[in-house]
């Protein structure tokens, strides 16, 4: 037995035809005027859970490569505090080896035994060399400095190093362990320096105090090298991170983005679809006195 198509049933076919025709000018307009096809997660549930999963990637690169920036602020700071350091040092000893020489006037040892302390003073200085009100040598420390400039005690975490996460499985220290290198109070590098104007003052023995000397310049020289290679560990994991976001763009260009020409096209193309469905429509609720008697 045969179904009778009736007008109302041509007329709800039209008028669904006309809708879906509709939706789907609308998505087209949205994508053109976008320039991105997913606009919901109905246009491709599995293209849309991909993105979701490069959009969580990008977010975790994005903090790695701002880890990675604050962390290469850190070590450009303690960089140019050990380079500061290191050239006072080098100062140091050149005067240690001019005051040993035995040649010098009681006027001149003065002057030398002035100027290793005013060196001192800018070691120190650079020893609590700071970043963002943290001091670059007193580890995880919220101290003000890393050292007292009267009794040399250290005021940082030797053992709570600050780190800074720059891949899934990669962290990298920034800071330097300041006691490690210069010391702390009476075994410090500061207090050396004191010893040693004080004997070039009284006409002491500094040749043998030369040797101490270069013990302190080798430990600020192997810390300035870590500082470097730290730096390096840094940019090598910038440059894979770069390379990574390229990645992702473009899989999230491929996924969500659609042609330009291509979309034009299609628009128009729906565009005369819906306005055939509209005279379609229109034609089926045009009635006459036979489609009542039908």
């Amino acid at each position: 037995m045969s179904m009778r198509v009736t007008n109302t049933m041509q007329l709800m076919q039209s008028q669904r035809n006309l809708q879906s025709s509709k939706a789907s000018l609308a998505d087209l307009t949205n994508q053109a005027s976008t320039g991105i096809k997913l606009n919901k997660p109905s246009d491709d549930p599995m293209g849309t859970a991909n993105l979701l999963a490069i959009k969580r990637q990008q977010a975790q690169s994005t903090q790695y490569v701002r880890n990675a920036n604050d962390g290469n602020a850190w070590l450009g700071t303690a960089d140019s505090a050990l380079s500061g350091i290191g050239n006072d040092m080098t100062r140091l000893r050149n005067l240690a080896i001019e005051a040993a020489s035995g040649t010098n006037s009681d006027a001149s040892l003065k002057s030398i035994a002035d100027e290793m302390q005013a060196i001192k003073k800018d070691v120190l200085a650079l020893a609590n060399t700071q970043y963002q009100g943290r001091t670059v040598f007193a580890g995880t420390s919220d101290a003000g400095a890393a050292y007292d400039t009267t009794t040399y005690a250290f005021a940082g975490s030797p053992t709570a190093s600050v780190q800074r996460r720059i891949g899934p499985e990669l962290t990298v220290q920034v800071d330097v362990n300041g006691g490690a290198v210069f010391g702390e109070g009476q075994n410090s590098v500061f207090s050396f320096i004191d010893e040693l104007s004080a004997a070039v003052t009284a006409g002491g023995d500094v040749t043998t105090r030369i040797a101490t000397l270069d013990q302190y310049a080798d430990k600020i020289t192997a810390a300035h090298a870590t500082v470097g290679a730290s730096q390096n560990r840094i940019a090598s994991a910038k440059a894979l991170l770069d390379t990574q976001s390229n990645t992702l763009k473009q899989s999230r260009s491929d996924i969500e983005s659609i042609d330009a020409a291509d979309a034009i096209l299609q628009l128009q193309s729906q565009s005369n679809a819906y306005q055939m469905a509209l005279a379609v429509t229109a034609q089926s609720n045009t009635k006459t006195l036979m489609d009542y008697l039908s």
